[in-house]
């Protein structure tokens, strides 16, 4: 969904220390800008935080956004920013509800970058149905940001029939990915400077609240663990949930969802799509009697065409994570060492 926000008249053009001293500059921004787009009853109120009734459990997550550069094919950091602090409070098996937002801008950052960036937080939480209801903004001299930094904070009540936890993983459950594996790192790369290759690979960035609401609808307590698999890539969490849970994890290559352009991209810059950093995509751990109803659903809903079971959980080699390859072999796929790919969310 593209929204036409036309950016409204300002006496500057871009971003100034004073639009961080909290005086008439600040001012002329956020209401000009944040408060005028973002628009809604509970920022309107203008608190130093935000009101609200929320019954039972609740899910709540934060996280911040340093990526480079800001816009990327099939998407910018202000969307990235929605839409990754919506799927980390999904995973959980929250609803989400509202969100908080806070920039940090550099000094020299162009109006006009900054428009387009609330314009992407207004389309992405428009789509995942949340609203901003809180935030800050600062701004550093130049040289001691990169642009702009975002941080999100993200609340909302528990699904009913969630039970979202790595102590319900049991031997036998099936290992499912919601959709192709490294997308999003690549076309990351595919713009970054010296690493330039021609393609037309757009970033998988999107909100998965309505698909998770949707799967635990039907299948609750049957899905025992959601995460999504972003910086580290699936290596990273699959690891993680061999630590975790002591158990180990049988892979299959053949079953890894990848899309060919990105494949092909991979092999060039000498990437494993295992390591490759995600951001429309989970990972769930689900009882093996609903794992074929379970990706069958997955497939019929928003972003879930190319879902795949890709393994199971075992009891043998704890703490492992082992892909048995196409060929017929078999390796070890560790935790990532060290930093692959820099400034990827």
């Amino acid at each position: 969904m593209q929204l036409d926000c036309p950016m409204p008249e300002m006496d500057f053009d871009i971003i100034t220390m004073g639009h961080g001293s909290g005086g008439l500059l600040t001012n002329k921004l956020l209401e000009s800008g944040v408060f005028t787009l973002l628009k809604n009853e509970k920022l309107d109120t203008h608190h130093d935080g935000a009101i609200f009734t929320l019954d039972g459990p609740v899910a709540f997550s934060t996280d911040s956004f340093v990526i480079s550069p800001i816009f990327f094919p099939g998407g910018n950091i202000g969307e990235l920013a929605v839409n990754g602090t919506v799927n980390d409070v999904a995973m959980c098996g929250g609803i989400p509800k509202y969100i908080s937002l806070s920039f940090i801008l550099e000094e020299g950052l162009r109006m006009e970058d900054f428009w387009d960036i609330l314009v992407a937080v207004k389309a992405a939480s428009e789509r995942a149905g949340v609203m901003v209801v809180t935030g800050d903004t600062k701004v550093v001299e130049k040289g001691k940001g990169d642009k702009v930094f975002v941080n999100t904070t993200g609340i909302g009540p528990l699904h009913p029939k969630a039970s979202i936890s790595p102590g319900r993983i049991r031997p036998g459950d099936k290992i499912v990915v919601s959709g192709n594996l490294a997308t999003h790192g690549v076309a990351i790369l595919s713009v970054r400077q010296g690493l330039e290759f021609e393609t037309d690979i757009e970033s998988d960035t999107c909100n998965l609240n309505h698909t998770i609401k949707a799967l635990l609808d039907d299948f609750g307590q049957d899905i025992h663990l959601l995460r999504d698999p972003t910086r580290g890539g699936a290596a990273t969490v699959l690891n993680e949930i061999a630590r975790d849970t002591k158990m180990g994890l049988e892979l299959q290559q053949r079953a890894l969802p990848v899309d060919e352009q990105v494949e092909g991209a991979c092999e060039i810059l000498g990437l494993d799509p295992l390591y490759v950093a995600n951001e429309g995509v989970f990972i769930a751990v689900v009882n093996p009697e609903i794992a074929e109803p379970f990706t069958e659903k997955l497939r019929t809903l928003d972003y879930g065409q190319n879902a795949a079971v890709i393994g199971e959980v075992v009891e043998a080699h704890p703490r492992q994570v082992v892909l048995a390859s196409s060929i017929g072999g078999k390796r070890v796929v560790n935790m990532p060492v060290g930093e692959q790919l820099p400034r990827i969310c």
